[in-house]
């Protein structure tokens, strides 16, 4: 049996050959973000858990099973980030981010929950998330689902489907609530396990049950929008109508409840048939009270966070895998004398042309060996120092992925031969 130590089950790496893929979806993802208007802002994966147990909620499957929690040395509770909402939402507090001002921010990076891994979730997990604070109106949150729209399209992505609801207020939601439980507790002989449990203490996530018989149950429960409030009735009316401006093609869930306490009005997913039960590609929605509910000024708030590793998939299904780039420049040298002139050269190529993407050979071995392994690296052009180029004052030049023949030129006019063949 191996001895090694192996990856903790559900904490993935990410081996050179997968990150071109995840490179693009970030780069493509954070474009998008910039043309909108939105800023970065870097935040700790460690909180207090007490941060979590307030703003996600103490009944949900979160909070009791999969976080990752620990007192550290002086006995203070500690959590790995299950989600990166109530991250941003102290660090506006504490720094003074929301007094005056209406910040539109994002950030990205790993977040941890103890679920069981399957394709699509894994106990280390990344997301690109986005929070805006201080508008109340339906037009930020029809903005935040244009935005997604952008990504998806640039990204070329196609196959995923818009849903939409409101959860109103809280007060709507106790209403609901009673009621739902009502109906509920008549017929919890025919709930799975999970909505039995959920019953007395988080109702709601049972309308989000995937299991059959729950599902039939549910079909003639009482629905939500028999309980809203006129102004949350109006609010989602109104994003209604600015989507349809806009030529978003959505579909309302009356069941559509997401997995966080601090919800209300407008939630909303991109979800896709391809990848399984894992299916939510994008998620966010309205949490109105969550800053009064930490401490705060009562403010407005509503943001979504994005899925990378069902992104990725997505793009290495439909379209292959973006390959990992080789080097542009492979240079090999004829080692012992040459090894610091080789080092020079390849560092004033990377100086004086700004993006080129130079490998130096390391490590010795014939000419013969080294344009193997050049040729195996992809670059398209390998550059030649030997001791007969040195002595000359020289450079060859080799196409590895062309047809001409070898050559030479002077070290002074290597830039400048190299420029021309970077812009050819």
């Amino acid at each position: 049996m191996s001895n090694t130590i192996q990856s903790v089950r559900g904490f993935n790496d990410l081996l050179p050959g997968q990150i071109a893929s995840w490179r693009h979806a970030e780069q493509v993802i954070a474009s998008v973000l910039d043309r909108f208007g939105y800023r970065e802002i870097r935040l700790p994966l460690l909180e207090k858990t007490e941060l979590f147990a307030r703003t996600i909620g103490e009944v949900t499957d979160i909070v009791e099973k999969e976080m990752y929690s620990f007192d550290d040395r002086n006995g203070e509770s500690l959590s790995l980030r299950p989600e990166g909402t109530a991250g941003c939402v102290r660090a506006c507090m504490q720094h003074g981010l929301l007094y005056n001002q209406q910040p539109r921010l994002w950030y990205q990076g790993p977040m941890f929950r103890h679920e069981r891994p399957q394709k699509g979730r894994l106990r280390q997990f990344h997301q690109v998330g986005v929070e805006v604070f201080g508008l109340e109106g339906p037009d930020v949150d029809a903005e935040l689902i244009l935005m997604t729209r952008h990504m998806l399209d640039e990204l070329g992505i196609d196959g995923v489907r818009l849903e939409i609801n409101t959860l109103g207020t809280s007060e709507a939601r106790t209403r609901y609530r009673d009621a739902l439980v009502e109906y509920l507790a008549a017929r919890e002989g025919e709930l799975d396990e999970d909505s039995r449990r959920r019953l007395s203490r988080n109702p709601l996530r049972i309308l989000d049950s995937k299991d059959a018989s729950t599902r039939m149950v549910l079909e003639d429960a009482p629905r939500l929008e028999g309980f809203l409030d006129p102004p949350s009735a109006e609010h989602f009316a109104a994003l209604r109508r600015l989507l349809d401006t806009a030529g978003i093609a959505y579909t309302v869930n009356p069941h559509l409840v997401r997995g966080l306490d601090y919800y209300g009005r407008t939630v909303f997913e991109w979800i896709t048939d391809r990848l399984g039960a894992q299916g939510t590609v994008c998620a966010g929605g309205r949490y109105d009270a969550l800053v009064e509910q930490l401490g705060g000024p009562s403010t407005p708030a509503v943001g979504f966070a994005l899925g990378l590793e069902r992104i990725v998939a997505l793009l290495e299904e439909q379209a292959g895998d973006h390959p990992s780039p080789g080097p542009d420049i492979y240079l090999m040298v004829d080692h012992g004398a040459r090894s610091g002139p080789g080092l020079v050269l390849a560092d004033r190529i990377r100086r004086t042309l700004p993006g080129a993407n130079v490998f130096m050979h390391c490590g010795g071995g014939s000419f013969k060996r080294q344009f193997k392994r050049a040729d195996r690296s992809g670059a398209r052009w390998a550059l030649v120092l030997g001791e007969q180029e040195a002595m000359e004052g020289r450079v060859g030049i080799k196409d590895l992925r062309g047809g001409r023949e070898q050559y030479t030129v002077a070290q002074a006019d290597l830039i400048g031969e190299l420029s021309k063949l970077f812009g050819g």
